[in-house]
């Protein structure tokens, strides 16, 4: 399969207090495009750092990200914000919606960094809306109004209107409900069935159950990697994640 993301010798490394704190170590790792791949790995293993490296919204101490032909390290952090802008979408466990918007407007509001007709971009928000189970009298609410759930369906919509190579998501479950968990859950399955990569960063089984492949960090270095088969419910998938997540020591 084609390899979209490439790291070489990936460190990071956090200093406080006059102590350093190797976070990332010589890491080599490669996402294939298409994938749902999770990032999973004890608290302090490195997961999110991992991911905000890969993604262009931290840079590395050392070593080398190559994202869909380009390297990272060549580009300026005006660069890095186009780049990401046409390759990547975010969802975080904070949705980060703004308050002062409606939901409508929230995803447009990505949409327009990069789209500039915008009667074709409302109709995709609009689309995109209705595909993840928000009815047209919830495009005008402010977030405040909105349940978590359905705050967390605009930010996955907000994040794929641009329709990046690469969805990136951090514990994007880790505040909501099982049933909003499903819900929300059931989007990223639609969005990477659809041809989207997904990476994601989650220590909920449930939900990395969802990917079809589990990377596993600890201590900053990859000692995993499943391959678990394409997202169907039942079936020995749960029993294979177990077995695997134990031997890892999780």
């Amino acid at each position: 399969m084609t390899i979209i993301i490439r790291t070489e010798k990936l460190c990071k490394t956090f200093s406080s207090g006059g102590n350093q704190q190797h976070v990332l170590k010589n890491l080599d790792m490669e996402v294939r495009k298409g994938d749902f791949t999770i990032i999973m790995g004890s608290s302090g293993s490195g997961k999110s750092t991992l991911l905000y490296a890969i993604s262009g919204m931290d840079q590395p101490s050392l070593g080398e990200i190559e994202f869909a032909g380009e390297r990272l390290s060549t580009l300026n952090q005006d660069g890095l914000a186009v780049f990401r802008r046409h390759h990547c979408g975010f969802v975080f466990q904070k949705m980060h919606l703004l308050d002062n918007m409606s939901v409508l407007d929230n995803v447009l509001a990505s949409g327009l960094l990069v789209q500039k007709n915008k009667k074709d971009l409302v109709k995709k928000a609009k689309e995109l809306l209705g595909n993840v189970g928000l009815p047209e009298e919830s495009w005008r609410k402010f977030p405040a109004q909105l349940s978590g759930g359905e705050a967390q369906r605009v930010a996955v919509v907000r994040a794929v209107i641009n329709s990046p190579e690469v969805v990136f998501a951090d514990e994007p479950t880790g505040a909501l409900n099982s049933s909003s968990s499903d819900r929300v859950l059931d989007v990223f399955t639609d969005v990477n069935r659809n041809g989207q990569s997904v990476v994601m960063v989650t220590h909920d089984m449930k939900t990395a159950l969802r990917g079809n492949r589990i990377i596993y960090l600890k201590d900053g270095v990859i000692c995993g990697d499943l391959d678990l088969g394409l997202y169907e419910e039942g079936g020995s998938r749960l029993e294979t994640l177990q077995h695997f997540l134990a031997e890892m020591g999780w």
